[in-house]
């Protein structure tokens, strides 16, 4: 599993154009799927990604996370995480998760989320989305395990 998580001030997501997911302060997470992942690494992650602190608590201190912040998350799928650009020019993702198996670690990694008391907006899995955010920071995390 992998993650890109970015500190935003806002962000939304959008299909056909179409708001279908939007925050204020918060992370938006772009959450990519592998094929040995299991609940065991949603647990991991949806740990790691709560219990950040990354919120200044005073000017150059980032000792604040999510919860103390009153923030959000924004999680959209994203298989391209799992991009293998090693050989020629084109992009290949044989390595992430297969488009069943993904979305179902995808809904309950929101769940799990959700469980932990933090508002959790989401995109549209496997549809085309566009995303817009305003990087507070920037602070960008990667994840992977």
């Amino acid at each position: 599993m992998r993650i890109v998580l970015q500190r935003v001030k806002h962000a939304s997501v959008s299909v056909d154009e179409k708001v279908i997911g939007q925050i204020k302060q918060g992370y938006m997470l772009l959450v990519g799927f592998g094929p040995d992942d299991d609940e065991a690494t949603l647990d991991w992650m949806v740990h790691k990604v709560t219990n950040l602190r990354v919120f200044e608590s005073e000017p150059g201190k980032m000792n604040l996370g999510l919860k103390d912040v009153d923030g959000a998350i924004l999680s959209i799928s994203q298989f391209t995480l799992y991009a293998d650009v090693r050989h020629g020019n084109r992009p290949g993702f044989s390595k992430a998760a297969k488009p069943e198996m993904a979305e179902k670690l995808y809904d309950q990694f929101n769940q799990k989320l959700r469980a932990t008391g933090i508002h959790v907006e989401t995109g549209q899995f496997g549809a085309d989305m566009q995303v817009d955010l305003l990087n507070d920071g920037p602070v960008t995390i990667l994840y992977e395990k």
